[in-house]
């Protein structure tokens, strides 16, 4: 009897030498980027004071190619190709005819698929003279990221870490600083959105949106420094492509094609970098049904609960007005584990593809993701990050379906990252301590009503 393949692994000069750029394929243009002052379409000198002129000009690209810069080759060469798994021994536990495949990222030296962007970033702004970094995290895998890129390329780094993670992934911090971070609670007193922050709520458990707050501020008030942003921005999910079109190879390998790509989404980049490959093929009517699925926390349902209009991407009304799914800028989620999805808003190229229809979405609690987390790692061996945590879940959820309905389903998901950093989050679990928490209709109409009144949108 053949013995069935669980790795199929590319060569190293088979790492794809371009990022694929979706924004012309989409079926309509994107929506502009607005000022947060005047409200008006913003352009490359807006962004300047923030970003390199090389990041800017692939946020606003029309070329369906980007070429990946050796010196960028070069680093991803230290971890990539990463593999695409079949989970044989996840199949057979769940006694499905499904075939599952896993995407697994957390290879990478920080443990996820972040490095992607953050070497890319770290390398434009090196390359345009820039010398240090004002960055946030949730969850810290961006952190940790940005950090090991910035000391890769001699770049200082600030970091502003949510300040409930930083005190739930105290080795998390511990990464960043070992790779010569200077690490930060936020909201911290150091910035005047974390000061305004803490004067409204002293006790403040932080947010994605407040640590963005807070690092646009840095950047924007030192002339040395450079904000770096690990999701939402186009240019970030642009970098992240690699991962999807690595799977796309993979998958040829293995003879088969996914029916559904599944992704956690927080800010987007993980779920597009997978998915935009495939979502090509879409578009393009190679492969109509193919099917997209984006899985969120019901903690911070931005996508199956928000609204899709303008709003600020950050807390303090600092960074641009963009148009997603969103639950309000002023919104702070629940301390939940997954420290990475806790974001009021996601990618808009991402919220675009959902809003017309081609990507769905579906939001977890907490318990019955750590479930099939657990049940993932007795099988194949690998703790999932609690946000990688929620694809593991639908992808289990998609499998049981395929097996009630007698189908040999073909399911892709990314595993985005381990959890090794996260065993508080897993030992809460265990110990039953976790809450199944989901934020009432009524607080995410409240936050809403903070969202400005666009005329445009």
């Amino acid at each position: 009897m053949p013995v069935a393949t669980t790795k199929f692994l590319l060569a190293e000069n088979e790492i794809p030498t371009q990022w694929y750029n979706i924004a012309p394929d989409l079926p309509g243009p994107p929506s502009p980027p607005l000022h947060p002052g005047t409200h008006q379409p913003i352009g490359p000198d807006d962004l300047a004071p923030l970003f390199p002129m090389g990041l800017i000009l692939q946020e606003v690209s029309q070329d369906r190619w980007i070429d990946i810069p050796e010196e960028i080759l070069e680093i991803y060469r230290l971890w990539r190709p990463s593999p695409l798994q079949r989970a044989h021994r996840l199949e057979k536990a769940l006694g499905t005819p499904a075939h599952i495949y896993y995407k697994y990222e957390g290879v990478s030296p920080a443990g996820s698929h972040k490095p992607n962007t953050a070497i890319a970033q770290a390398y434009y702004n090196k390359a345009e003279g820039v010398t240090r970094i004002a960055t946030e995290t949730g969850a810290g895998q961006w952190g940790s990221a940005m950090a090991m890129a910035c000391k890769f390329f001699d770049l200082e780094c600030s970091v502003y870490m949510v300040k409930i993670s930083y005190n739930q992934k105290p080795y998390r911090r511990a990464f960043m600083e070992t790779f010569g971070a200077d690490v930060t609670a936020s909201p911290s007193n150091q910035t005047n959105a974390g000061r305004g922050i803490l004067e409204q709520d002293p006790d403040s458990s932080g947010s994605l949106g407040i640590a963005i707050s807070e690092a646009v501020e840095d950047a924007a008030t030192h002339d040395d420094t450079r904000y770096s942003l690990g999701s939402v921005l186009n240019h970030v999910l642009t970098h992240q492509t690699i991962v999807g079109l690595e799977s796309k190879k993979q998958m040829a390998m293995a003879g088969e094609y996914p029916d559904v790509v599944i992704g956690c989404v927080g800010g987007g980049s993980n779920m597009a970098g997978l998915a935009f490959p495939f979502m090509a093929d879409k578009l393009g009517g190679d492969k109509p049904d193919v099917r997209l699925m984006a899985v969120e926390p019901t903690a911070c349902p931005t996508l199956t609960k928000g609204q899709y209009v303008y709003d600020f991407g950050d807390t303090a009304g600092m960074a641009p007005l963009v148009k997603m799914h969103t639950l309000g800028h002023t919104f702070v989620p629940a301390g939940i584990h997954a420290g990475g999805l806790r974001y009021h808003g996601d990618a808009p190229l991402l919220c675009q593809l959902h809003h017309e229809g081609l990507i769905e979405a579906v939001a977890y609690p907490q318990n019955p993701v750590f479930e099939a987390a657990v049940t993932f790692a007795a099988a194949e061996g690998i703790v999932p990050a609690p946000e990688s945590a929620h694809a593991v879940k639908a992808a289990v959820d998609e499998a049981v379906r395929a097996k009630e309905a007698g189908k040999e389903t073909v399911i892709l998901f990314g595993l985005s990252g381990h959890g090794y950093f996260d065993m508080t989050a897993y030992d809460e679990y265990l110990a039953g301590n976790l809450d199944d928490y989901a934020h009432s209709d009524e607080l995410i109409a409240e936050a809403l009503k903070n969202v400005p009144e666009i005329a445009s949108a």
